[in-house]
């Protein structure tokens, strides 16, 4: 992609070559300019109604008309939904599209410097481009300062903004060198380890898991071929499995978060484009501006507001694919469970359905078996009901604690899923000392990985020097998570957000009822025990 300023038109929002759809630009596996852009407040969208309220005040991309944009079927659950939708899907069937991507701001700026003011954008030592920040959320406790602006002089960046006659207003500023070039440096995982483990020690091998490091992608396997090449050539659909770390100014967020990605290798190594699934609650107003909804990897981790980016470390774990198959079934079915999502037929809850949660369903239903951690203590927490209604004083938090307790690890914890699915990749194919796993014991999701993995990469990203306190690595286990919680609750940092009731005029009739959960069994089955005592202490009184 040509520099910003090449037309010598740099600051007219009129510029072709700078939308967020020019040609030669993409959103993951998609072809930019199959899309238009426009807000929530489209009448003429093939999106659903539900999704584009989330987005009225938002720059969407959204595809054009005629695009088999990905449906749903009424009255099922998510999981169903997409079990039935890929047991008749054909092998060759094409990509489907999603009903929005969400980048945040029309126009693109590539090749940038910014001045060591902070105040402009240099394009090769030609033009300079007046430069301002997005305004900063209310809620949002830390913001862009001296570091930010020393660590972005270093290097050239590519800027999402809006142009306006006084220059550019950014919305993320993205830093070029981050990338995965064809040939990365070789870091070989110890074949005398598991791989869980190995992907452990790679997330924690530096200070503060990375937060302060430079970031680096190295390639962990490459399947031997007659004619060697380079290892991630241009061209190739990835699957990216992404886990980000724990803050450092939020005692709520020490567990991470989790997406899946999907993209396509560049010649010159760029990740900006590809696509994150990012999975959030949107029943609530985030502190920073986080919308669930597909988005550019650069939005995602590099939005001023609600980039991950901003607030942790990340790390990813990247398949090369000789073929596009798997990551187009991947694609294809997480746009349909966001037409679910959006919708409320499936409903994000943090012990029970969360970003990981829903994720690895995905995987599984699809037939990628990702192997089952187990809960943390289901014993303890069926024992334990009455201790944590007593001590939390809130049947809410109580029926919450048991969840936590009772719900599979590779569902409830980020840094579980990505050590989990990462491993179980890393099997499929035979890597890490691994004898390769039998590929027709496995679902059709799994057969097309160990059949089309050409290589696997991982990359550390560290965190965006801002104002914020560093964080580091993500608690894997409830237990560990507990002990980077302050034991006294009044010292403990957490930002109280605002609701967002979902409409009752967006609510289809097909609704069902949202499933129990397992402490809803719990309270009934206490309930029941405490009913009965006191009737017999009743009757032995009487």
């Amino acid at each position: 992609m040509s520099a910003f300023p090449a037309n010598g038109n740099p600051v007219s929002a009129a510029n072709p070559e700078i939308s967020a759809v020019a040609p030669g630009r993409s959103f993951g596996l998609y072809d930019a300019q199959a899309f238009r852009l426009t807000t929530g407040t489209c009448r003429d969208c093939a999106s659903l109604r539900q999704a584009l309220w989330y987005f009225e005040r938002e720059t969407i991309a959204v595809p054009l008309a005629g695009s088999p944009v990905a449906a749903f079927t009424p009255g099922v659950r998510a999981a169903d939904d997409v079990r039935a939708w890929a047991a008749t899907r054909k092998a060759a069937a094409p990509l489907d599209y999603p009903p929005l991507v969400w980048v945040a701001a029309p126009q693109v700026a590539a090749g940038a410097r910014l001045t060591s003011d902070a105040t402009a954008l240099a394009f090769g030592g030609r033009v300079n481009v007046p430069f301002r920040l997005t305004p900063k959320i209310a809620l949002n406790r830390a913001w862009f300062d001296g570091s930010s602006a020393a660590f972005f002089a270093q290097r050239t960046i590519k800027v999402r903004g809006t142009l306006t006659p006084e220059g550019i207003v950014a919305r993320t500023l993205w830093p070029e060198d981050f990338r995965l070039d064809p040939a990365p440096s070789r870091h070989e995982l110890a074949g005398s380890e598991p791989p869980v483990e190995a992907l452990r020690a790679l997330v924690r091998a530096l200070p503060l898991g990375g937060a302060q490091s430079p970031f680096a992608a190295y390639a962990l396997w490459q399947r031997e071929r007659p004619a060697a090449g380079p290892a991630f050539p241009p061209g190739r659909a990835v699957i990216g499995i992404m886990v980000n770390g724990a803050q450092g100014d939020d005692d709520e967020a020490h567990g991470g978060h989790f997406a899946l990605v999907t993209g396509r290798t560049q010649a010159d190594g760029a990740i900006g484009d590809w696509l994150v699934n990012n999975f959030y609650s949107l029943d609530v107003e985030s502190e920073k501006g986080i919308l669930a909804a597909p988005l550019p990897l650069d939005n995602y981790l590099a939005d001023l507001n609600s980039g991950q980016g901003w607030y942790r470390p990340s790390y990813m774990v990247v398949a090369a694919l000789e073929d596009d198959r798997a990551a187009v079934l991947l694609q294809s079915a997480l746009n349909r469970v966001y037409n679910q999502f959006y919708r409320h037929q499936l409903v994000y809850q943090h012990a029970t359905m969360n970003c990981s949660s829903i994720s690895v369903d995905v995987l599984r239903v699809l037939g990628w078996d990702v192997p089952v951690r187990g809960p943390t203590n289901r014993l303890l927490a069926a024992v334990g009901f009455p201790y944590f209604l007593a001590t939390q004083r809130s049947l809410a938090k109580a029926r919450t604690a048991f969840d936590y307790l009772h719900e599979d690890q590779t569902r409830l914890m980020p840094a579980a899923a990505f050590e989990e699915t990462g491993a179980s990749l890393l099997t499929l194919i035979g890597a890490a000392g691994t004898a390769g796993a039998d590929a027709k014991a496995h679902g059709q999701l799994a057969r097309m990985l160990a059949s089309d993995v050409e290589a696997i990469a991982f990359l550390r990203f560290p965190q965006l020097p801002s104002s914020r306190e560093f964080g580091s690595a993500p608690a894997v286990t409830t237990w560990e998570y507990r002990t980077l919680v302050p034991a006294d609750p009044a010292e403990a940092q957490i930002v109280a957000v605002p609701p967002r009731p979902f409409p009752a005029g967006l609510r289809d009739p097909d609704l069902l009822p949202a499933p129990r959960r397992p402490s809803d069994i719990a309270a009934a089955v206490w309930a029941a025990l405490v009913a009965g005592v006191l009737a017999w202490l009743l009757w032995r009184w009487w």
